[in-house]
């Protein structure tokens, strides 16, 4: 009788009596002919016999990869074993044959470990075998359904001119046939990066495209270190070395487009990881090509006007910074500019324009590189990043010395790139002369045009939640569909915000004024913070509001709603007619103004939650110390009580009018002297912001 049928009796198998397995036939034979006659699926007969030899059940789950170095694939698959946990004695094997003990001095051997057996089926081996190990053979089987012509869809042009590139040799190996379909695929499906991950069991391949990650294809780890050594081949990177992280680029053509790639790799605990990103030259577009909103497009167009100066575009990593300055570069460079760029790396190759590599290898540094550009009578130099204390002095200098600098910043809001800058060792003096504006960039995904579904129905519980939380109602919603890979987005729309330093914003700039004053100054000179922008897109139905709420956030939403507009001033006192002129004038000055008529009503307006950064009476008011000792401002200062001027009356001096103040007849309102109550307010409203 055979061993299988055998155990099946022993295990009480209702049918196994008349089981009868010939004993000339494979292993997964007889396993099918026993799991077809006894009615039992396979995982269910690998239970019962498991039970018949006294042996634990194989949990593949709980497979050590460590076990797996153990024993060479050579011997896996021979004997259909596969590898689970090791000791330093054991080795802990599934089986599907525990009678055979050629295999068990196989592994002894191999391994150096005395084999402990657990039951599987061939099946599960198979699969196990499959996910584990992996051969040319399995990645011809990957292959396989793929059109020939991919082996020719992406060249090497790199060291090639045009005309030469139809005499490129292709080899079409099974590994470079692969790593041609993934930089194929991510081409056609409008990847910004690919990334090539290891994992514990395999690999992962996985797109970014419109800011997102997407899953595209999972490897054996065999076959994703092969596609590893390609794309080192195509960066020219030492293959050998796999500890030191390592980056080059390559130049390839895909389906007849030119793409620059950007590669970089670095080692993990298993394995090597890649990362691609993939740079088109056709996205060098100017600036009303980019989707740059009207009234921001004004303001960076104002900017790009100055003669001499700094520009700054800030920006997390991906958010676009630099696509917007070459936009702007291209805008620009008219062929009456000498226009002249140091960059790590060189993104875009832009005709008529001097663009230097950084290469820190052959001395070739941002600093050096900016000393040696101003002695080439530049115009405009772009800085592609501002990194140290020492390429901040020189750009500054160059600003000085009547240059136009354009630079990137990683910071998070337009005004934040200043205290950057103060971090790199610019005094303050010097940034409030040279800078000239920054730019706070992200970008934000475009509702699908062909799957956008419009909103006139009701409102899910979450576009309510936000559209509350937006002030804003959405006026489409994204779907999915076919051609935006199911995400409901297509395409990428930059959200700016714009600040111009004019003088009065240097002055703070010099005067020492905190970031969170210095935006809400420019908020109140005509900048338009980045979340009304990303609201006004809404409006628009370009975008969706969970789309604003993944890119901008709470913190964002948060400041943007405490921080917003001009600071508000309370304004205490019983005489109705001094109040109307503090507030005229106060809100001529660009305040927002509140009133009460005594300490009582004071005190209730400010418990409302209202942040007042100053409250104004006069001397004939009783004294107001309790109640702005008793006010704590939300958020900002949380543990700063709210200063209080008061503004004695000089009735010996002559009145001074306000401006564009209608005459009242009160005569003690006409007794204040009211240009110095203007000038008293801004200093003190200034010492608080700071």
């Amino acid at each position: 009788m055979h061993w299988l049928a055998a155990a099946a009796a022993r295990a009480g198998i209702k049918g196994a009596d008349s089981l009868v397995i010939p004993g000339d036939i494979s292993l997964v034979d007889s396993w099918e002919i026993a799991s077809r006659t006894l009615g039992s699926s396979a995982p269910e007969l690998a239970s019962s016999i498991a039970a018949a030899f006294g042996l634990a059940e194989a949990d593949f789950e709980k497979a050590e990869p460590r076990a797996l170095a153990l024993l060479p694939e050579r011997i896996a698959r021979k004997y259909h074993v596969f590898p689970l946990r090791e000791d330093d004695r054991h080795l802990v094997v599934a089986t599907s044959d525990p009678t055979n003990i050629e295999v068990e001095h196989a592994i002894g051997f191999a391994s150096g470990r005395r084999p402990i057996f657990e039951l599987a089926s061939p099946s599960a081996i198979d699969e196990a075998l499959r996910q584990a190990y992996a051969s040319t053979s399995s990645i011809d089987q990957l292959l396989s359904s793929v059109d020939e012509q991919v082996a020719d869809a992406v060249r090497i042009v790199e060291d090639l001119q045009p005309e030469q590139v139809g005499a490129a040799e292709v080899d079409s190996a099974p590994v470079v046939k692969l790593t041609n379909l993934i930089l194929r695929d991510a081409i056609q499906q409008g990847a910004s990066d690919i990334h090539v991950e290891p994992g514990l069991k395999g690999g992962t391949v996985r797109f970014r495209v419109d800011g997102v990650m997407r899953q595209y294809m999972h490897l054996p780890m065999a076959a994703l270190n092969r596609v590893v050594s390609r794309i080192k081949v195509l960066g020219k990177l030492d293959i050998a070395d796999r500890l030191r992280p390592q980056d080059g680029r390559s130049k390839v053509a895909i389906d007849g487009r030119y793409v620059d790639l950007r590669i970089s790799t670095v080692a993990t605990r298993d394995a090597e990881k890649a990362v691609i990103r993939i740079l088109r030259p056709e996205n060098t577009r100017k600036l009303d090509e980019v989707g740059i909103t009207p009234r921001e497009l004004a303001r960076l167009r104002q900017l790009l006007n100055c003669r001499d100066g700094i520009v700054i575009v800030t920006g997390p990593t991906g958010s676009g910074k630099t696509t917007t300055l070459y936009s702007a570069i291209r805008e620009i460079a008219t062929g009456e500019l000498n226009i002249s760029t140091v960059e790590d790396p060189v993104e875009y190759e832009l005709p008529g324009i001097t663009q230097i590599q950084v290469d820190p290898k052959r001395g070739v540094t941002f600093a050096n590189s900016l000393r040696a550009l101003l002695r080439q009578d530049p115009d405009v130099i772009f800085v592609g990043e501002i990194r140290d204390a020492e390429t901040a002095q020189i750009a500054a200098q160059a600003a000085m010395t009547g240059h136009l600098v354009l630079a990137t910043l990683h910071t998070n809001d337009a005004m934040s790139s200043i205290t950057r800058l103060l971090d790199l060792g610019l005094d303050r003096q010097t940034i409030a002369t040279t800078l000239r504006g920054t730019l706070a960039q992200r970008l934000i995904r475009r509702v699908c045009p062909d799957c956008a579904q419009p909103l006139i129905g009701s409102l899910t519980e979450e576009e309510e939640s936000l559209g509350a939380r937006f002030g804003v109602l959405p006026l489409s919603r994204a779907v999915g569909c076919k051609k935006c890979g199911n995400t409901g987005y297509r395409g990428r729309l930059p959200l700016i915000e714009v600040a111009v330093i004019t003088p009065s914003i240097a002055d703070m700039i010099a005067g020492g004024a905190t970031a969170h004053a210095l935006q809400r100054a420019a908020i109140a000179q005509g900048m338009a913070p980045m979340r009304d922008v990303a609201i006004a897109r809404v409006r628009r139905g370009e975008t969706t509001l969970q789309e604003i709420e993944r890119v901008i956030g709470d913190n964002i939403d948060e400041r943007a709603q405490h921080h917003s507009g001009p600071p508000s001033i309370l304004v205490v006192n019983a005489d109705p007619a001094w109040r109307r002129m503090a507030r005229a004038l106060l809100e001529g000055g660009g305040f927002r103004v509140s009133e009460a008529v005594d300490a009582a009503q004071a005190m209730q307006i400010m418990s409302a939650g209202e942040e007042f950064a100053l409250m104004v009476t006069d001397l004939m008011m009783p004294s107001l110390a309790p109640v702005s000792a008793g006010y704590r401002a939300p958020s900002l200062r949380p543990t700063t009580a709210i200063p209080v001027i008061n503004l004695p009356p000089e009735p010996a001096q002559p009145a001074l009018p306000a401006p564009q103040v209608p005459a009242l007849p009160d005569p003690q309102a006409q007794a204040v002297d009211w240009a110095r109550f203007a000038a008293t307010v801004q200093s003190s409203v200034r010492r608080t912001e700071h």
